[in-house]
């Protein structure tokens, strides 16, 4: 019986609350990341897939493949977390342990590079929107991310001013001559919203860049360009965005060491049961 009390006693080493910390926080990640992975996958099978093999020089501007790519990362750090936990397997522990220790050396060196090439960054995400823009009413993704950005996010038009939208070939001030109906005009989130408004206007931006436009222009539709609104959003929500980036750098390394510290339970106890 003393033998008995002193083999349960040694059993019990393996801390249970720090346990179920690890699987009950990455359970939630598993799921999270499984919903958005279908999410992803649901949106790249909804379009054509010719379309889709034909504009592969595109793939890393689509919203549906960004959000395969992050719900794969996340499902599988989610897995590893839940699983490993559960299980006691060190193996899974260990695993990820690394991931969560890759991701944080990546999102550390895209925050020093985001400094150190901020003019490079810059032009690459103008780059980035101005391939939205001419592929606005090719990718319908692509179309609600534009509208989203302009008109809830930043309020903003095109990439430096409402000029920009004559690259698309259904905006451009030329396409009035194959009869386009959108041609010099610029997409209803352009427009400047309503609180009256019950229905939007899905027309308010016809016309609005011809010369001959009877309006103030600068009364109907956003005039800043989303490059410069977005400088001013990060200026001011800048204490937020820093405190957001800190605490996550803080959850990831408290994940490291949660793991390490359970691995190091374990493998305690097994020395103990040889």
């Amino acid at each position: 019986m003393p033998g008995i009390r002193k083999y349960r006693r040694d059993t019990s080493e393996v801390s249970c609350c720090l346990k179920y910390v690890i699987f009950g926080v990455n359970v939630l990640f598993w799921f999270l990341g499984l919903i958005i992975l279908a999410v992803g996958v649901w949106a790249w099978t909804e379009k054509d897939t010719f379309s889709n093999l034909s504009q592969m020089t595109n793939i890393a501007l689509d919203p549906a493949f960004i959000l395969m790519c992050v719900g794969t990362i996340t499902f599988i750090i989610g897995f590893t977390g839940c699983v490993g936990a559960l299980r006691e397997n060190t193996c899974l522990l260990a695993c990820y342990a690394v991931f969560l220790a890759l991701l944080l050396l990546a999102e550390m060196t895209t925050g020093i590079l985001f400094f150190v090439f901020k003019d490079w960054i810059k032009l690459q995400a103008t780059t980035g929107f101005q391939t939205f823009i001419t592929h606005y009413r090719e990718d319908p993704d692509q179309q609600n991310l534009i509208d989203w950005i302009q008109e809830d996010w930043l309020q903003c038009c095109g990439v430096e001013g409402p000029r920009d939208w004559d690259r698309n070939a259904y905006f451009n001030c030329s396409s009035g001559a194959v009869g386009s109906r959108e041609a010099c005009g610029v997409p209803f989130s352009c427009c400047r919203s309503k609180p009256q408004d019950i229905i939007r206007n899905k027309q308010c931006g016809y016309d609005v860049r011809k010369p001959s436009y009877n309006y103030d222009i600068a009364k109907i539709i956003h005039d800043k360009g989303c490059l410069e609104a977005a400088e001013e959003w990060f200026d001011r929500n800048l204490l937020v965005v820093a405190t957001s980036a800190v605490c996550a750098t803080f959850a990831q390394i408290l994940g490291i060491c949660f793991a390490q510290n359970l691995r190091a339970d374990i493998f305690a106890q097994k020395a103990k049961w040889h």
